[in-house]
């Protein structure tokens, strides 16, 4: 359990970096998101590795909640959005994260931030919502690619994944990477407890 909890401290240590340069570019570019938005909370296509999620999960276990968290995300349907995310209307669209803190690599990359294209260049991936609302803003970021850059959201991934091959390496559904890093904690204090409790006897 120790091994986990200092993963999850360097994990946390990473979004805290990736969080400060997606943020900066966002807000210096202008192409922050829409207040209350959350629809790219609803998409079903939203994947995370065990580790990224790895916080969350020894949060919620912390709190007393990763059984009952465990078993309302083992009753979802297979195909769903992010189990976290709060619907304040009805079509999905407005809403809010209710793990905020803990929310993992993808939600913090996402909006606004730069990939490299067939030819390695870098460019700019920006949700369809923002890219509406601020075309022009998008346009002159466009242009002005070489001279301010956006952050690789692909490297911010890298940063989290290096830090275990293990659960850094394969991507699951959003609800299912959860699952899976519950399970991985709650194993982890059983066998935590049970030698505890051997060492006692």
């Amino acid at each position: 359990m120790q091994r986990l909890r200092e993963l999850s401290r360097r994990v946390e240590a990473v979004y805290g970096e990736m969080a400060d340069t997606f943020s900066s570019y966002q807000q210096a570019s202008g192409l922050t998101c829409r207040s209350g938005c959350g629809e790219c909370c609803t998409q079903t296509t939203i994947e995370a590795t065990v580790l990224e999620m790895l916080p969350l999960a020894l949060h919620l276990f912390d709190q007393g909640k990763a059984e009952q968290t465990l078993t309302q995300l083992e009753e979802l349907p297979e195909v769903s959005g992010c189990f976290f995310y709060q619907r304040l209307s009805f079509d999905g669209k407005q809403g809010h994260c209710t793990v905020y803190q803990q929310r993992p690599s993808i939600c913090r990359v996402f909006g606004a931030g730069g990939y490299r294209d067939k030819q390695q260049q870098k460019s700019l991936s920006v949700c369809k919502v923002i890219k509406n609302d601020k075309a022009e803003r998008y346009q002159q970021q466009l242009i002005m690619l070489t001279e301010q850059p956006p952050p690789l959201m692909m490297h911010a991934k890298e940063q989290v994944s290096q830090l275990d091959y293990e659960l850094g390496n394969k991507h699951y559904p959003i609800n299912l990477a959860m699952r899976l890093a519950l399970e991985k904690v709650m194993f982890s204090a059983y066998y935590t407890s049970f030698d505890h409790d051997i060492q006692i006897a």
